[in-house]
């Protein structure tokens, strides 16, 4: 495999190449990125909905323990 490249122009293993990769696996990277940053953006999602759910615990349950102070 090595001897076939070394006859070929530098564009072809250079350009060429990785253009008919990204053309054969271009669907397969596409999907995997998407499904990555969908992850992503669905953990996201989940922190920021634990953090809002955390901080209205903890000003109702202060708001109620400083109104039996009085």
């Amino acid at each position: 495999m090595r001897e076939l490249f070394n006859g070929m122009p530098w564009w072809v293993k250079w350009v060429a190449v990785p253009v008919i990769a990204l053309v054969v696996f271009g669907g397969l990277i596409a999907s995997v990125v998407g499904f990555v940053i969908g992850l992503l953006f669905k953990l996201l999602v989940f922190v920021a909905l634990v953090g809002g759910l955390i901080y209205v615990v903890r000003k109702f349950t202060s708001s109620s323990s400083s109104r039996s102070d009085w």
